[in-house]
C-alpha cells in the first residue's frame, strides 16, 4: 500500500486538518512543464529544481511540521489535565465507597463507576489515536524527505533532521500515561477494590515453570497493545510510591558461553535435553548493586519434567570474583544465612545452584558474548502469577566478547562504555543490533485442560502480533552479531526480511464507549447521515484549484473515497475467511502442504541448486559440464513422471470454479513462503525429538525383517518341490526378500542418524512399500504364469 493511500485510510476525521499535508508536499516537489503538453508527448519533461524551488519547498514543509508539533502538544498537554481530572474524580469516588463500608454512609452508585469507566476509556482512546497520529505524520515527514532528496538531487534529510529534533513531536513516550491510566481503570474495574499483593509477583521465587509463548509487534502497534492489555490486566508496578521512571523499566541481561565451541548457544538453538544458558540480569540503571545470576534449563517433555529458571542475587562488587572462582559459595551466602530471612532449605538450595553455575563458567570457559538491553512493560494482577504478558520495546543486543582484537568487556563480567543510553549511538555497526519489533511474551499458568482468557485469544489471534514461537534474544543476538563464526541459524531469521504487519481482518483494538467518529483502519462503515461536520455529506459541486476551503474539501472526498474502498476490501477479505494471525509461519505453510501434499519441500532450504549451478557455471570446465548434465537429468526425469502421472488412472481432484464464481469466497490459509538461507549457513528448523520416535523406527524395521523372513520362509518351502518351476518362483520371492531386507537396514540407519542429529527431512517412506508390493506381485505372477503356462504344455506331469 502506498503510504499517501495508508495515511488517507488510517486519519482520524476530528483531527484530519492537523495531519501532515501529504499530497500537497508531493505536489508541490514538481516543477512546471519545460514544453506543453501535446498528444504526442503527452507528458513533456519538467524544469529543472531550483533555488526558489527549495525555498519554497522548504517553506511549506516547515509549516507542515509546525502545525504538526502545536496540534500533537497541545492534544498531549489536554490528555494530562483529562487524566488529572478523573484521577480526582475516581479518588472521590473510591473514598465515598470506603467511608460508606466504615460509616454505615450511601456508598455511590454503579452507575458513578460506569461512567468513569466510559471517562476513561475515552482518554484510553484519545491516547490511541495521538500515539497513531504521531506515528502516521512522522513516517509521512520521512517519506516526504526521501522522495524529495530522490526527485531533486538536492539532499534535505541531514537539515531537516535538525528541524525534527527541535520540534520532537515524535518522541513523547506514553508509558507514563499508561502507567497512570492502569491504576485509575483497575481501581474502577474492581470498584475501588484492587487485587492486593505482593507487586514483584514472584520476584521472590527462584523457580519459575510457565507456559509461555512470544510475538512480535510492530512499532506501529505497541501502544494500542498497551493499552488493550490494560483494561484487562493492570501495569504491574515494583514501587507505587515512586513516580514513574522510564530507566526503572529496563532490564539488562549479560549472556556467556565459549567463544570456542559456542556450546550453549547451539544447545539452546536445537532444544537438545538439558541446555543451559547462563546470564546474568540487573534491572534498572549501571549503578545497580544487585545482580541477579540466572540458569534456564530445557527440558523435554517426555521426560515428565518442565524448563525452568533458576536465580540467586549477589552484591556486583562480587560478580569477578565469584566467576573466577576467588570468592567460595559459602562467602556468598555468609550474610544471607546471618540475616535469617530465609530457611536453612532455601540458602542450601541456592548454595547448590551457585556451585554448579560456578563450576560451569570455569570448567567451560564460559565468558561474556552478548548482552540484551530493552524497556519491558509488565502487565499482572499484583501476588497472582497465573496470567503474566509483558511487551519488551526498544530490544538491543551488544557484543560482550573480546574478539577481532577489541577489548570490550576485559576482564569485567560486562563492558562499561555503554548503560541504558538507548539506542547506543556511540557504539560501531557491528558491535550493535537494533531489534525491529517488540517482543511480547504471554506466560500462563492454566490447569490441564483450561483455556487461556477470551480477550488474551483475540489479541493473540489478531492483526497485531505475529506468532514467532521458542523466539531467544541471546539466539538471536548472538546469531546476528557474529556471521563469521555462527553458521547455524535461528529458523526466524529470513522472517526478518518480511514486513509483519497485516491487514485488519476483523473488528478488534481500541473503541470509545461511544460511536467513534474515526477515520481509521478498524472503524466501521460511516453513517450516510453524518452531520455537517462529517465526511460524508459534503456536496459534490466542482471545486475551485484556487480556493484554500475547496483544497480541503477536496483532500476529505479523497480520504471518503480511499475509506470507501478500504472498507470494501475489508469485507472481502472478511468473507474469503482470512483470520489475521489464525496461523503462524509454521501452520500456514503446513496448511498449504496439507492442501498440495504434492510439493513435498522443506520448509527452510540451506542450500540452492540453482546457486550452485551458476557457481559451476562461473568456474567451467568438467565441473560445469557434470552439473548441467545433472540438470539436464533431473529436468528429463521429473517432465517423464509427470507425463506418467497425468496419463496413469489415478483419482483425480474435481476442478473448482474460479474464486469470484465460488458461494462463499475460498479459504486461505495465508502468505507462504519458502525460506533459504545464505550461502555457507543452515537454517535450523526446531525438530521434536522423543524416545517413542526411535521405538517408532525400530518397530518400522522389525516389520520389514519380518515380512522378509516370511518371504525367504516361502522361498525354501518352494525349493522343496524340486522342479523348475518352483525353482524359479523360490529366485524370485529370495530377491524380493533380499531387497527388503537391505532397503529396510539402510532406511533404518538414515532414520536413526536424522533423528540423532535432529534433522528436520520427511521421515515417512513414500515408494518404499509401493515398489516392495510391485516386485512382490511380479514374483507371484511369474509364479503363476509359469506353473499354469507347464500345465497347459504338459510339463511336470506325468502320463
Amino acid at each position: 500500500m502506498r503510504f499517501g493511500h495508508q495515511l488517507k485510510t488510517s486519519l482520524i476525521q476530528n483531527w484530519y486538518f492537523h495531519y501532515i499535508d501529504y499530497d500537497s508536499l508531493k505536489d508541490a516537489l514538481k516543477t512546471d512543464y519545460a514544453t506543453q503538453p501535446t498528444s504526442e508527448t503527452p507528458k513533456p519533461k519538467r524544469k529543472a529544481w531550483t533555488e526558489d524551488d527549495e525555498r519554497r519547498f522548504v517553506k511549506l514543509l516547515e509549516a507542515e511540521l509546525d502545525k504538526v508539533f502545536t496540534f500533537q502538544k497541545v492534544k498531549s498537554q489536554e490528555i494530562v489535565k483529562r487524566i488529572r481530572a478523573s484521577e480526582q474524580e475516581v479518588t472521590e469516588v473510591v473514598s465515598k465507597a470506603d467511608r460508606a463500608a466504615q460509616e454505615g454512609q450511601q456508598a455511590p452508585d454503579e452507575e458513578d463507576f460506569i461512567l468513569l469507566e466510559e471517562d476513561l476509556s475515552d482518554i484510553i482512546a484519545d491516547v490511541h489515536d495521538l500515539a497513531k497520529f504521531t506515528q502516521l505524520n512522522y513516517t509521512g515527514f520521512q517519506k516526504i524527505i526521501k522522495k524529495h532528496d530522490k526527485q531533486t538531487d538536492w539532499h534535505l534529510k541531514p537539515v531537516f533532521a535538525a528541524r525534527l529534533r527541535a520540534k520532537p513531536f515524535f518522541k513523547d513516550n506514553y508509558d507514563a500515561f499508561i502507567v497512570k491510566l492502569s491504576k485509575l481503570y483497575d481501581l474502577v474495574r474492581t470498584r475501588g477494590n484492587p487485587i492486593k499483593g505482593d507487586s514483584s509477583a514472584g520476584g521472590g521465587q527462584q523457580n519459575f515453570v510457565r507456559q509461555t509463548t512470544k510475538y512480535w509487534v510492530h512499532p506501529d502497534n505497541i501502544t494500542e497493545v498497551k493499552l488493550i492489555i490494560l483494561k484487562h490486566l493492570p501495569v504491574l508496578v515494583f514501587n507505587a510510591s515512586k513516580e514513574f521512571d522510564a530507566a526503572d523499566t529496563a532490564i539488562s541481561s549479560i549472556y556467556y558461553d565459549n567463544v570456542d565451541t559456542w556450546e550453549l548457544y547451539t544447545g539452546r538453538l536445537k532444544k537438545t535435553e538439558g541446555a543451559e544458558a547462563i546470564r546474568l540480569r540487573w534491572y534498572g540503571g549501571m549503578n545497580t548493586e544487585t545482580i541477579f545470576v540466572e540458569r534456564k534449563t530445557h527440558r523435554e517433555d517426555w521426560t515428565g519434567e518442565k524448563s525452568v529458571k533458576a536465580r540467586f542475587a549477589i552484591k556486583e562488587k562480587n560478580v569477578n570474583a565469584f566467576l573466577s572462582g576467588q570468592m567460595t559459595v559459602d562467602q556468598v551466602f555468609e550474610r544471607m544465612r546471618r540475616d535469617g530471612k530465609k530457611s536453612e532449605k532455601e540458602i542450601a538450595d541456592l548454595e547448590q545452584l551457585a556451585r554448579e553455575i560456578q563450576y560451569r563458567v570455569i570448567t567451560r570457559k564460559l565468558v561474556p558474548v552478548t548482552r540484551s538491553f530493552y524497556h519491558r512493560t509488565a502487565f499482572q494482577l499484583p501476588g497472582d502469577a497465573r496470567v503474566r504478558i509483558s511487551l519488551d520495546t526498544e530490544l538491543t543486543m551488544i557484543r560482550e566478547d573480546n574478539l577481532d582484537g577489541r577489548q570490550r568487556a576485559g576482564k569485567n563480567w560486562r563492558r562499561m562504555d555503554i548503560g541504558i543510553d538507548f539506542p547506543f549511538s556511540q557504539l560501531p555497526p557491528e558491535d550493535v543490533e537494533r531489534f525491529p519489533y517488540a517482543v511480547l511474551e504471554v506466560k500462563l499458568q492454566t490447569q490441564a485442560g483450561q483455556q487461556p482468557p477470551e480477550w488474551i485469544r483475540e489479541l493473540t489471534a489478531s492483526h497485531l502480533v505475529e506468532a514467532v514461537p521458542k523466539f531467544s534474544k541471546f539466539i538471536h543476538g548472538t546469531a546476528v552479531l557474529n556471521p563469521a563464526r555462527i553458521d547455524l541459524l535461528p529458523f526466524w531469521t529470513p522472517q526478518m526480511d518480511v514486513d509483519i504487519r497485516k491487514p485488519v481482518s476483523h473488528r478488534f483494538g481500541i473503541e470509545r464507549p461511544t460511536q467513534s467518529g474515526d477515520i481509521s483502519t478498524g472503524s466501521e462503515n460511516i453513517d450516510e447521515d453524518t452531520d455537517d461536520e462529517g465526511l460524508l455529506t459534503l456536496p459534490p459541486a466542482p471545486l475551485d484549484d484556487d480556493n484554500d476551503d475547496n483544497v480541503n474539501i477536496r483532500r476529505l472526498r479523497a480520504a471518503r473515497d480511499a475509506l470507501e474502498e478500504h472498507d470494501a476490501q475489508q469485507r472481502r477479505d472478511f468473507a474469503n475467511g482470512a483470520a489475521g494471525n489464525s496461523l503462524d509461519i509454521e501452520e500456514r505453510v503446513g496448511a498449504a502442504r496439507a492442501l498440495a501434499p504434492d510439493d513435498d519441500y522443506p520448509i527452510y532450504d540451506s542450500e540452492s541448486e540453482d546457486d550452485d549451478f551458476e557457481e559451476a557455471r562461473r568456474v567451467g570446465g568438467w565441473p560445469y559440464a557434470r552439473a548441467r548434465a545433472k540438470r539436464s537429468a533431473r529436468v528429463a526425469a521429473n517432465a517423464i513422471w509427470n507425463g506418467l502421472l497425468f496419463v496413469a488412472p489415478r483419482p483425480r481432484a474435481t476442478e473448482m470454479p474460479p474464486e469470484e464464481e465460488r458461494v462463499g469466497g475460498s479459504k486461505r490459509v495465508g502468505e507462504v513462503k519458502r525460506f533459504k538461507a545464505p550461502r555457507g549457513k543452515r537454517i535450523h528448523v526446531p525438530v521434536r525429538i522423543e524416545p517413542k520416535v526411535s521405538l517408532a523406527t525400530e518397530r518400522t524395521f522389525l516389520a520389514w525383517l519380518e515380512f522378509s523372513i516370511i518371504l525367504g520362509s516361502i522361498a525354501a518351502a518352494l525349493i522343496n518341490f524340486g522342479d523348475a518351476v518352483s525353482l524359479a518362483s523360490a529366485i524370485g520371492f529370495t530377491v524380493v526378500g533380499v531387497v527388503a531386507i537391505g532397503y529396510s537396514l539402510a532406511l533404518y540407519l538414515w532414520r536413526v542418524d536424522k533423528t540423532r542429529k535432529r534433522r528436520a527431512v520427511v521421515y515417512h517412506d513414500k515408494w518404499g512399500p509401493s515398489v516392495l508390493c510391485v516386485m512382490l506381485l511380479a514374483a507371484v505372477a511369474v509364479n503363476l504364469g509359469l506353473r499354469f503356462g507347464g500345465m497347459g504344455s504338459g510339463i511336470g506331469f506325468k502320463g
